[in-house]
């Protein structure tokens, strides 16, 4: 599949930079919601770019690396777990990916940002943007986001809170609720690290 589709439209429409926008880290129990935002070369070709969901972990390291070597510009931002629980997860996502085109060195004429929401009750994107359904599958903008958000978000899980926490074995389970994680919930109860408001099913079951 042509992933530069979407980029030759909005090219056509008079847009010279355009970056894509993709967040990661939205379902987990703890740490932080990721989003990235990268600007590529013109029809740069980068092997085996893709949705960074059906690529594997060594896939998306090695394309990491090669995405962050030769991008006009990337940027990388997170929303802690507690302004998630302040916010709510659809605000912290928008603020995420508002934060990452914040960061960029090079301001884009357009953001193209996976999925169909730009704003939540608090928090809207306030780029020039137009949003893409799927956009990770579509755009080699929006898949070149979604490995850096995604693998900055997994080194920072297993590395940063793993080392805080080693108790919660966050390096297995990345704070997704899995039965280990949910094991080690019960064992441990909650720590700073872990989204309170997305406790409440845990809450609710337990004695």
């Amino acid at each position: 599949m042509d992933l530069w589709t979407p980029e030759r439209e909005q090219w056509n429409n008079g847009y010279a930079v355009l970056c894509g926008v993709d967040e990661a880290g939205a379902g987990p129990l703890a740490g932080p919601v990721y989003a990235a935002a990268v600007i590529l070369p013109r029809e740069i070709d980068i092997p085996g770019l893709n949705d960074s969901k059906k690529l594997t972990e060594k896939k998306r390291e090695a394309l990491y690396e090669a995405i962050t070597a030769q991008a006009d510009a990337w940027s990388v931002a997170r929303v802690e777990a507690e302004e998630i629980d302040e916010l709510d997860i659809l605000n912290a996502r928008m603020l995420a990916m508002q934060r990452a085109i914040n960061g960029l060195s090079v301001p884009p004429d357009l953001c193209l940002i996976d999925g169909n929401r730009d704003r939540g009750s608090r928090v809207s994107i306030t780029a020039p943007h137009a949003t893409i359904v799927g956009g990770d599958g579509k755009s080699a903008s929006i898949a070149a986001a979604s490995i850096l958000a995604k693998v900055s978000r997994d080194r920072y899980v297993s590395t940063e809170l793993e080392a805080l926490y080693p108790q919660y074995r966050f390096a297995k389970h990345k704070g997704y609720g899995t039965k280990l994680h949910y094991e080690m919930l019960d064992r441990y109860g909650p720590c700073p690290a872990h989204r309170k408001s997305f406790l409440k099913k845990w809450e609710a079951r337990r004695p």
